[in-house]
Parts: C-alpha cells; sequence; structure tokens
C-alpha cells in the first residue's frame, strides 16, 4: 500500500477489489478528468489514479466524497446493484420553487448525472452576473423571449429556439420580455456546483431537492 498524502488524517480503508474499477468507469461516465475529478475530492491526481489501478483502498470518507462528485451513491461505487430509478416524473409531482423570482419545476428524476427542470425566468433579474463553470448546459424556450449571451456574442432566443454549450464558456440568461421567458433547462449536475449555473442569482436557486 501507498504512503498517505502529505497531512493526510488516515483513515480505515474499504478492501474491495471492485471498487478500483467502478471508481475509474464512473469517472469517466461523468466525464470528469482525473485532475477535475481529484481536485475536487481533495486528492492528487497520483492518489486518486492509484485508487483506480487498486494500488490503493480508498477510505470511507474518500467514498461518500467520491460519490457526491459522480452523483451517485456508495452502494454504485462497491460494484453493489442498484435499484431502479422511476423513469416517469408526472406532472402532478412538479411542484414550483420559487427563488429570487425565478420559479423551478423538477422534470427529470434524482440522482442522475444530469438535472431537468422546467424554468420560468422573470425579466430583468439577473443583473451583470456571468456564470462560469465545468460542465454543458443545454436549454430550449418554451414561451417568450430569451436573452443568452456566451462569450463576447449576444443572442435572442424566441420559442422553439434551443442552446448546448459548453458552461466554461462565460454566460448569461436573461428574459427579453416584460412578461418573462419560460424554458426547458438540462444541466451536467455532476460537474456544476449549484450557485455556477447560469440560472437565477448567485445564491437559491435549487439543486435535486434541495437549496443551495
Amino acid at each position: 500500500m501507498s504512503p498517505a498524502e502529505p497531512g493526510a488524517v488516515e483513515e480505515p480503508s474499504v478492501e474491495l477489489p471492485a471498487v478500483a474499477p467502478q471508481l475509474r468507469e464512473l469517472r469517466r461516465r461523468a466525464s470528469l478528468t482525473l485532475e477535475a475529478a481529484s481536485r475536487a475530492a481533495g486528492l492528487s491526481p497520483a492518489h486518486l489514479s492509484r485508487l483506480e489501478t487498486g494500488q490503493r483502498q480508498p477510505s470511507l470518507p474518500m467514498l461518500l466524497a467520491l460519490a457526491r462528485i459522480y452523483g451517485t451513491t456508495v452502494s454504485e461505487l462497491l460494484g453493489e446493484t442498484v435499484a431502479d430509478r422511476d423513469a416517469i416524473v408526472r406532472a402532478a409531482d412538479m411542484d414550483p420553487t420559487s427563488a429570487g423570482g425565478w420559479t423551478y419545476w423538477q422534470a427529470g428524476a434524482p440522482g442522475r448525472g444530469m438535472q431537468a427542470l422546467r424554468v420560468h425566468v422573470p425579466y430583468g433579474s439577473q443583473g451583470d452576473i456571468v456564470r462560469v463553470h465545468p460542465g454543458e448546459e443545454w436549454l430550449y424556450v418554451l414561451q417568450g423571449r430569451l436573452r443568452l449571451r456566451l462569450g463576447d456574442t449576444a443572442h435572442v432566443l424566441a420559442p422553439g429556439d434551443s442552446a448546448h454549450f459548453d458552461s466554461l464558456t462565460p454566460h448569461r440568461i436573461a428574459a427579453a420580455d416584460h412578461g418573462g421567458a419560460e424554458l426547458l433547462f438540462v444541466h451536467t449536475l455532476l460537474q456544476s456546483p449549484t450557485a455556477a449555473l447560469c440560472l437565477g442569482p448567485a445564491t437559491g436557486h435549487p439543486t435535486s431537492g434541495e437549496t443551495s
């Protein structure tokens, strides 16, 4: 077993050979590089690489951190069978959540690698907030017109228009009309801290049923 990283507190390890291939597969499924995943977990890339190749066994705190980053459970990291999630979200179950003048409806199942929302964007509420973060975002305008700035380019999207972009591109959205705009929004939850998303004010918008 390799020595612990400098400054790290040694924790009881999980001696399960199935952990290593699961760690690598789930990281790749999350579209995270070794460097990005290790940085989010507070590890060095070399340490995470040793975990993925079985040269070192993860501690339980490490498993909990990696499960959070990969949007899964410790059971799945350990190779255990994950219960089937309900694939259908009924309209009656989409309770609205309001934050900072924005209204959200969860349009996807929890615990997935992506989060789907139906969103009402109020007019003129976002100001000069520009977002930059890892991941991808996709949106589709249902009603009203939406102003979308990607880098130095401004776009106005009408109903039926959509956009799919890398979230590392500086971006901002706002309603173009006083009546606001309504859209479908999908993002890679695994890579996108809630406060970094282009939706809503700097804090207060929901993610997987929680409010940051």
